[in-house]
């Protein structure tokens, strides 16, 4: 599986203004994008994620996959991909301070097979940020989420949705 450790880095032109650590409600702005990267799964983290998670042959059988399998050859779990996705959030787009949950997620495609050895990126926009009618003390935060590989075929987008703390006040 993915390590820990691993360590991503942002591809944009620009950043956050404010770090992860110290970043609130009030820093998601509409309309903004961001870049992360890059990530990618070697054979055997593509079958030892499937063999133990999705135990379909396209993920964890090399020789079906090519000789038989709809897609040419091994690909990732959608979920795994999905793993590969929530790394990069974690480490660069979701505040580590100042979120508290998330209600779900919408439009979530898998529209492209992702292969043993494609890097990816992730991509974020900041849909609509919002302070919650009944918890004033939150907004809700949605974004547009999409993994790119270098060619920038698409393995997993989503609109993530979350619920971050505002900034106290001092």
């Amino acid at each position: 599986m993915v390590s820990a450790h691993i360590t991503t880095s942002v591809l944009g032109e620009r950043d956050f203004d404010s770090p992860i650590d110290d970043r609130w409600y009030e820093d998601y702005r509409p309309g903004e994008t961001f870049e992360y990267g890059w990530l990618a799964l070697d054979e055997d983290e593509v079958v030892e994620y499937a063999t133990r998670y999705d135990p379909q042959r396209i993920h964890t059988d090399p020789t079906w996959a090519a000789e038989s399998g709809p897609f040419g050859g091994l690909i990732a779990s959608g979920w795994q991909t999905a793993g590969l996705m929530m790394r990069m959030y974690c480490d660069h787009y979701i505040s580590a301070v100042a979120s508290l949950a998330s209600p779900g997620v919408d439009e979530l495609r898998w529209s492209t097979p992702l292969r043993p050895g494609d890097p990816v990126r992730l991509r974020v926009t900041v849909r609509e940020a919002r302070v919650s009618r009944s918890k004033p003390d939150r907004g809700l935060v949605r974004t547009d989420v999409s993994l790119l590989t270098e060619d920038d075929r698409c393995p997993l987008s989503l609109t993530a949705m979350n619920l971050i703390a505002l900034r106290p006040t001092t």
